[in-house]
């Protein structure tokens, strides 16, 4: 009934402001009067946070904030800006409570009420769209004397419409819930971080032991869909705001966030014990660190700093650590290897793919090189494409493959590099788009190609003749 800018209607917040716009702008004393005597007569209706700008810019930057770059705010429905004198009377007469009816007063009544409505309109501006309702009015009122004129009654129809577009009880569907503890635990991204587990306990040099690495990987899954899970319950009100996270779960409401967290405590719980009781220690203590720091480093520092970034590679480069770790029990510098792999990876994947979701990181609020440092974000992702060639080299050279693996795996390398540095030159989507496809196939073409040149162990070289047996040292002789 009455709409008002949400500049005028910040003045609400503290008496502060309220007398400061005041002071400034003399039109809102009577906005803020009408604002008062709207909420007293129906608080229903009042306007909740999401309808004040304000409110709204504080998840997209603060005022002392560096961002050089801000997206245009989703289309929100226009709210036409209606004058009191343009609303009729006989609206106003509907929110009158219901009267006993008396046939003798039917039109005397209403007259009074329009008598009273009618100083509201400026003398100097006569309504004229209001004569013919009330025209109506009293001639609906004069047949119908057996009732009160102007009562409006709510039908059982629009009461469950009017009620259903509020919050209501959440009703969980059974049927739903293996896809929604699937969209909760990432399943794409925790399928990756098995896989890289995997790779990691496939490399390590020692007997391969199909049990303990079925006990790995499931434990590892589980912290990753608990990691995800805390993950999604910290950003719901960010996710609603981009188009990319607004479908998730929680931001639908098919759940309610206690059930989250208790997804993922019935994951985290299991799975730190399977890593630390059935595997190792070591392997337990690094699932648990992992985490950590997805939860409560990376997640809070996507809205404070780009360090989130670097933080995020280390994240995502524990898991083929966790492999190597499980299947020998220590930390060697083959699993720091493997872990770099994922490391240098994670720079040109995930750079490529935010440079074309900027638009939805700045109005999410998530400070990310692409939006804030743009220039840094494309150097970046070629400086660490070239360093997958770097580490290549260095495999064999801590013997956890042989030569033939930086020779065989320099084209794959060499190629992601060019498109790194095609994006640093030109830094358009089509660059962004072709770098980050790349980066889809070539981990899993990298950590093949790593299998398959793995160094034998000492018992295959014993085996294939390829070292000599150490010979034992000839017995002393006797002196006689």
């Amino acid at each position: 009934m009455y709409k008002t800018p949400c500049s005028r209607l910040s003045g609400l917040i503290g008496v502060s402001v309220k007398q400061k716009l005041v002071q400034n702008v003399p039109e809102c004393k009577q906005t803020a009067r009408s604002l008062i005597q709207l909420h007293k007569r129906d608080p229903s209706n009042w306007l909740t946070y999401q309808h004040l700008n304000f409110l709204k810019r504080q998840y997209v930057a603060k005022n002392s904030s560096e961002l050089h770059q801000r997206a245009v705010p989703k289309p929100a429905p226009t709210q036409t800006i209606v004058d009191e004198r343009d609303v009729g009377v006989e609206r106003r007469v509907q929110r009158i409570p219901a009267i006993a009816p008396v046939v003798a007063d039917t039109v005397p009544q209403s007259e009074d009420i329009t008598s009273q409505a009618r100083p509201a309109i400026s003398p100097s501006e006569p309504d004229t769209d209001d004569a013919p309702a009330q025209k109506d009015s009293a001639s609906s009122g004069s047949a119908t004397s057996g009732e009160p004129p102007h009562i409006h009654v709510e039908t059982d129809e629009a009461k469950e419409a009017r009620l259903d577009r509020q919050w209501k009880l959440l009703k969980v569907d059974v049927a739903e819930l293996p896809d929604v503890y699937a969209k909760l635990a990432k399943i794409k991204l925790t399928a990756l971080v098995v896989t890289s587990a995997a790779a990691g306990f496939a490399m390590a040099p020692v007997p391969f032991d199909p049990l303990i690495f079925f006990v790995a990987s499931l434990g590892t899954c589980l912290a990753s869909c608990t990691a995800n899970s805390i993950n999604q319950y910290f950003e719901v009100p960010f996710d609603s705001n981009m188009n990319r996270t607004k479908n998730r779960p929680l931001v639908r409401g098919q759940i309610s966030p206690l059930h989250a967290v208790s997804f993922a405590l019935a994951c985290g719980v299991p799975g730190i014990a399977l890593l630390s009781l059935a595997v190792n220690p070591l392997t337990g203590f690094l699932g648990a660190l992992n985490i950590f720091l997805y939860t409560c480093c990376y997640t809070p520092l996507k809205r404070l700093s780009i360090a989130n970034t670097w933080v995020g590679a280390v994240v995502g480069a524990i898991p083929p650590v966790m492999g190597w770790t499980a299947a020998t029990g220590c930390l060697e510098p083959g699993a720091l290897l493997m872990g770099g792999f994922l490391y240098c990876w994670q720079f040109p994947h995930f750079n490529a793919l935010s440079w074309n979701l900027r638009e939805d990181y700045s109005r999410g609020g998530y400070r990310m090189m692409s939006v804030t440092h743009p220039g840094m974000c494309k150097r970046v992702a070629l400086r660490h494409s070239l360093g997958l060639v770097g580490l290549a080299a260095l495999a064999p050279a801590l013997d956890v493959t042989t030569w033939t693996f930086p020779v065989v795996s320099l084209p794959i390398n060499l190629y992601i590099s060019y498109l790194a540095f095609r994006f640093y030159r030109r830094g358009d989507r089509d660059s962004a788009r072709k770098l980050f496809f790349c980066s889809l196939w070539h981990l899993p073409m990298l950590l093949l190609l790593a299998l398959t040149c793995k160094k034998p162990r000492r018992e295959q070289e014993l085996e294939a003749g390829l070292v000599a047996p150490p010979t034992a040292s000839p017995p002393l002789a006797l002196q006689s």
